[in-house]
């Protein structure tokens, strides 16, 4: 009887050994399994901080590239200018050359003539005869009277020096016609009015005014090398006004005016495409959908912004200062004020509503007076938006509701609420954008025989009225600003079209 127990214990004993054993045995291959799988870890992290590190080198050598692109873009930029001042200086100098050898040649004749004088005037016998014969000859004039000493006048020999060249000047260009203007005339106008670079080729194929009236924008292109649209367009606008002998007021506007323009109207980031282009106040008169492309505004906003700040230009004959910068009364202000305020001023009157830390946010927003005012669509909604206030902060929404209806007044309120409710209607957004027609390959071929205004599309039409909102004239429908707004009908159904796929 205790042999099968003894057995049984035994067998019991073994398969406990046995399955400590498999457990033993489990446990350390899992164990084993744990530190292979720790180090593939460890390594994969080794291989993801190299990885990290490998991308930001790459991209800090990336962004060195750009830098480095930038600035060698900016300094050939910066050699194309000096070469073209130098290449101008050359041409001056070699004028000057001219003048300087022209003006001995004139001084020496003028000392020739008193030296004879003196050595005639030294015989006694026969200084009648003489005297006679030089008054008949032309040598000496009748009256032999010294002229009395004028303080301010030229001295005989003082014309060269005192003076610009007498075919460049500008007092010998305004009483004779464009026509008759001489190489040296048409040239200092190209200075004056910025296209200086274009100088040294002009002198070289430019006979008269009449050779540049007469030149098509092909020969243009050929003949001065003017391959820029916006310079040609300048230029042609330019020659038009002198062909039909009108002096618009918007002529008075040089580009460096324009430039501090969108300052006012809150667009400094096209300065520099602005200024390259020398777009100057007549351009912005003639300015089109296309010309405001190819100068990189492609914002439907920013159309709509330059759109409505032209249109105050218009209304007040392009007078430079009709902008109001500083601000005023906030209590006594009328749509005709807010019309004509800048951007800076639009942000004053934040500030003055206790919004002062929303006020920053317009910087480079195009928003200005002209378009509050003018542009139907330019609702609170769009303001807040552009502030970047959270759609959650009603309370704060519907202050500057408030305060933004009493700035446009009722009219203008009761105008832009029409228009709202009005079939079709689509809200103004800030990443609408412009797009370009596109046409076939014919259109091209048409397009080159049009003069400058046949086929223009023009951003704001010179035939509009005055708005009532300036007039103070009382109208109920919204057809009052139609006629005058930049925008309007045919203007803002294309711009919605073409920013609908943003």
């Amino acid at each position: 009887m205790t042999c099968p127990t003894q057995s049984e214990q035994l067998i019991s004993h073994l398969q406990e050994t046995t399955k400590n054993t498999s457990e033993l045995l489990n446990r350390s291959s899992l164990e084993s399994q744990k530190l292979g799988l720790m180090e593939e870890v460890s390594c994969l992290k080794l291989k993801l901080g190299n990885m990290e590190e490998k991308h930001i080198k790459s991209a800090e050598r990336q962004h060195k590239a750009e830098n480095l692109l930038q600035e060698l873009k900016m300094l050939k930029h910066r050699i194309e200018e000096l070469e073209q001042e130098k290449m101008q200086y050359e041409q001056k100098l070699k004028v000057t050359q001219v003048l300087q050898h022209k003006c001995d040649c004139e001084s020496q004749r003028h000392t020739f003539c008193p030296k004879v004088v003196v050595h005639i005037f030294q015989s006694n016998s026969c200084c009648d005869q003489l005297w006679s014969m030089m008054k008949r000859t032309g040598v000496l004039s009748d009256d032999i009277e010294p002229t009395q000493f004028k303080r301010g006048g030229f001295r005989a020999t003082a014309g060269p020096r005192l003076t610009r060249t007498p075919d460049s000047g500008s007092a010998s260009r305004a009483y004779t016609p464009f026509s008759m203007w001489t190489t040296e005339q048409v040239c200092g106008w190209l200075e004056d009015t910025g296209m200086g670079q274009y100088v040294s080729l002009a002198r070289q194929w430019v006979d008269s005014g009449q050779t540049l009236l007469s030149a098509t924008p092909q020969e243009l292109e050929k003949e001065i090398c003017i391959k820029h649209p916006l310079h040609r367009k300048k230029l042609q606008l330019a020659l038009r006004a002198f062909s039909n002998k009108t002096m618009e007021k918007s002529s008075e506007l040089d580009h460096i005016w324009v430039t501090r323009w969108l300052d006012d109207v809150g667009l400094p980031q096209y300065k520099d495409q602005f200024y390259e282009s020398k777009v100057d106040g007549r351009m912005l008169q003639y300015l089109t959908v296309n010309d405001l492309l190819f100068l990189k505004v492609t914002s439907q906003l920013h159309h709509l912004s330059i759109k409505c700040a032209i249109h105050v230009l218009h209304v007040n004959k392009f007078n430079p200062n009709c902008l109001r910068r500083r601000p005023g009364d906030e209590n006594k202000t009328s749509p005709s004020e807010v019309v004509q305020w800048s951007n800076h001023r639009v942000m004053e009157w934040l500030r003055s509503v206790d919004l002062a830390e929303y006020a920053p946010n317009l910087r480079g927003s195009g928003v200005h007076g002209g378009l509050i005012i003018l542009e139907p669509r330019f609702q609170s909604e769009t303001l807040a938006m552009l502030l970047n206030i959270p759609p959650q902060k009603t309370l704060l929404r519907r202050h500057l509701a408030t305060n933004f209806n009493s700035l446009v007044g009722p009219q203008a309120q009761q105008e832009k609420q029409e228009f709202a409710n009005a079939s079709g209607h689509a809200p103004l957004t800030t990443t609408a954008k412009v797009r370009p027609k596109k046409l076939g390959f014919t259109h091209f071929r048409q397009l080159r025989k049009l003069r400058v205004d046949e086929s223009a599309d023009f951003i704001c039409p010179m035939d509009t009225g005055t708005p009532p909102a300036l007039t103070g004239t009382p109208q109920g429908t919204y057809g009052s600003f139609r006629g005058i707004s930049p925008n309007l009908a045919r203007d803002s159904d294309r711009l919605e079209n073409a920013g609908s796929k943003n």
